[in-house]
This record gives C-alpha cells, structure tokens and sequence, in this order.
C-alpha cells in the first residue's frame, strides 16, 4: 500500500526519553505585517526579538502550534491556527513548540528507508493552503548526509497510512538538529 502524500510540516509528538511531556508551548512575539505562517510551520528567531518562518539552512526555534491577537478591524481577541501575511495586529504572539528534545513527525518528499535512519536534512518549504491553513513543509529526501543539518531523522512513523519504508511520502520521526535554544551564537 502507498503511503498518503500529505505534507503537513513539524508535528510535535513527544519528547526524546523518559521525562515529562507536557506538551508546553512558549509564547513568541510575531511582528505585524509578517510573511504567513502556517500551523505547524517551522519558525527562526529573527534579529528584531521576533520569530519568523524558517527556510532550508536556517536554525529552527520550533513549530507553530497557533496565533493570538486583537484584530486591527473588529479589536476582539483572537486565536488562529495561522497568521495571514496581512495580518496588521501590533500584538501577535505566537505558541511554539520549542524544546530542544521535542520529537516531530514530518513527511519525507522522497523514499526514506530504514537504513537512513541516524541521518540529516534540512526541510524544503512550501506555503500552507486554505481552508485548514496547515503548514506544506518536507523533509529533503536528496539532502540526506551525516554532516550537519536541520533535522535529524530519529525514525520512521508508526501512521500506517505513512509507514511504508522506501516507498514515496514515508512519514519521518525527527528531532530539531540545529536548535536555536541549543546552539551558541545568537542572531
């Protein structure tokens, strides 16, 4: 059977060992008038205090989980999913699921196989559509090395509707590789 090809971002999934997981989400203040950012999007801290959408190559902060904000038109609170790109609150903020040892289940735009596991990659970005505003973000299957990189694939799913090793879509377990809380030089 064919795995599903549904690319959906970084979904958090727990955490690396036997600790706690509650699951905590940080609260990040998100500039007006910025780039789109879909749920489950992975997200940089930018130079201005302010997170961002990542791209391939940048250093991951985490997953957007939702936004909160007062609506420039109508100024009653507001939780989203997603930001729009012309969203013009001056008080967005932004969840994220940012610990270093979060685990995430993202789709591989490629055939992943059992022995790549141990492996990295960084993502390939593609903005999240309408009506469910979900992030479109893969794992780049042709990026795979053990150099340094973004994501560290720590597993294959256990979804059966995207296990299916070496087969196209195969659904990845990872952990942030290049994290921003773990890394020692700032932005």
């Amino acid at each position: 059977m064919a795995n599903k090809d549904a690319a959906f971002g970084l979904k958090a999934i727990g955490k690396v060992g036997q600790n706690r997981d509650n699951q905590g989400l940080s609260e990040y203040d998100i500039a007006a008038s910025a780039s789109a950012i879909y749920q489950n999007d992975p997200v940089e801290m930018a130079a201005t205090g302010t997170i961002t959408v990542a791209a391939a190559t940048d250093t991951l902060l985490g997953s957007l989980n939702g936004v909160f904000f007062t609506d420039a038109n109508t100024s009653k609170p507001t939780y989203a999913n997603h930001l729009d790109a012309s969203n013009a609150a001056t008080d967005i903020v932004g969840f994220v699921s940012d610990d270093p040892y979060e685990r995430f289940e993202i789709q591989s735009d490629g055939a992943l196989t059992a022995a790549e596991v141990g492996m990295n990659a960084d993502i390939v970005y593609a903005a999240g559509s309408s009506p469910n505003y979900v992030s479109k973000v893969e794992l780049d299957h042709s990026d795979l090395k053990t150099a340094t990189a973004q994501l560290r694939v720590i597993g294959i799913s256990k979804d059966p509707s995207n296990n299916e090793a070496g087969a196209a879509d195969v659904n990845a377990v990872v952990i942030i590789n290049e994290h921003f809380l773990k890394g020692t030089v700032g932005v």
